[in-house]
């Protein structure tokens, strides 16, 4: 492990409530240069308890941590081939990463940054993506290419994996509710998918419209599953207790290859507009049903794929394609602009 010194913010935000042609109330974002190569993809930073941040480089084949109060990095060395395309931490403040090229899953000891492995049971299962805990000892996840989902039971390393129905559906982002339930993308097709928890069998709710591929996911606490549809400019709601699927309009309109996504404590949605450059970090009221706080991110972003949300901090969270951290203080967006 090495620790280097670096904290870069890359442009000043505009001060709150000043405008730009075409926003609403910016949002202050500050961002930290990553010192591990300029290609090595940092992404989906997650707050541990000590108000550290994981993330992983997905190209750069690493695990790292950085210290926002000190601007210091903290990188840890992994197995070769691993790749690791999402992080999550755990209450205990250790570090569960995804290996996305060696078909594992791998929790580093916050403290002492000895690694356990959890291998996948399947050969076929070779992409574990996405990660997500319950807060009971469960971790679910996406294996995007191999076509799976799974949950490792931490108390006995012991992994279930499910096969989605629908060949090459290409499960993606998930999270989960209350009761532990687990929703996710299937990007490669028109749905989303869950498990029910009482028959332990993968269930999956058609979209509309044939075109649509939701991306990333999110829950709002009435238990509407929320999503962005990457490939035609909507965020989309589905309601499980009627069944029914709303659409809104991107800001950004079909062009704007919404991705990263997250929710706050107010139920206000999150999300990056991809296709535009640079991206564009923008709000959702599902009270008002209006988009606000539409920000551009300094550095550009390139591609911003995940977001977390830090109740603590009321922060969110997202790594760049252009070799940074950032932080969005969504906190500090005016409440009056959200009726």
């Amino acid at each position: 492990m090495r620790r280097a010194a670096i904290a870069v913010m890359l442009g000043a935000a505009m001060p709150l409530g000043a405008q730009r042609a075409g926003t609403d109330t910016l949002v202050p974002i500050r961002e930290w240069a990553v010192p591990y190569g300029e290609k090595a993809r940092p992404r989906d930073p997650a707050v541990a308890p000590d108000g550290r941040v994981w993330f992983v480089g997905q190209e750069g084949n690493y695990v790292a941590r950085l210290d926002p109060a000190s601007g210091t990095f903290e990188r840890f060395a992994i197995d070769s081939g691993t790749h690791p395309h999402n992080v999550i931490v755990d209450a205990r403040g250790d570090a569960w990463y995804a290996g996305n090229r060696n078909g594992m899953i791998g929790r580093i000891d916050g403290r002492t940054g000895a690694i356990t492995r959890y291998p996948m049971p399947d050969s076929g299962v070779k992409d574990p993506h996405t990660l997500v805990l319950d807060g009971k000892g469960k971790l679910w996840f996406t294996a995007q290419f191999s076509n799976h989902v799974g949950v490792l039971d931490v108390a006995t390393g012991k992994i279930r994996v499910w096969k989605s129905p629908v060949e090459r559906s290409r499960p993606y982002g998930i999270v989960l509710a209350a009761n532990g339930q687990p929703w996710f993308n299937l990007f490669g097709t028109n749905a989303l998918g869950t498990i029910d928890l009482r028959t332990m069998t993968l269930r999956t709710v058609t979209l509309p419209d044939a075109r649509a591929r939701g991306r990333r996911i999110a829950l709002t606490t009435d238990g509407r599953v929320w999503y962005v549809d990457y490939s035609r400019g909507f965020l989309g709601v589905h309601d499980p207790k009627d069944g029914s699927v709303r659409e809104f309009t991107m800001p950004g309109g079909a062009q704007s290859l919404p991705y990263a996504m997250a929710v706050d404590d107010r139920d206000r949605l999150w999300f990056v507009e991809t296709g535009k450059q640079p991206n564009r970090f923008v709000g959702f009221d599902p009270a008002s049903q209006r988009f606000f706080g539409i920000t551009t991110v300094a550095s550009g972003g390139g591609t911003i794929r995940h977001m977390s949300w830090d109740a603590k901090r009321r922060t969110v969270w997202f790594g760049t394609d252009v070799n940074t951290i950032g932080r969005a203080d969504v906190s500090r967006v005016d409440p009056r602009i959200v009726q």
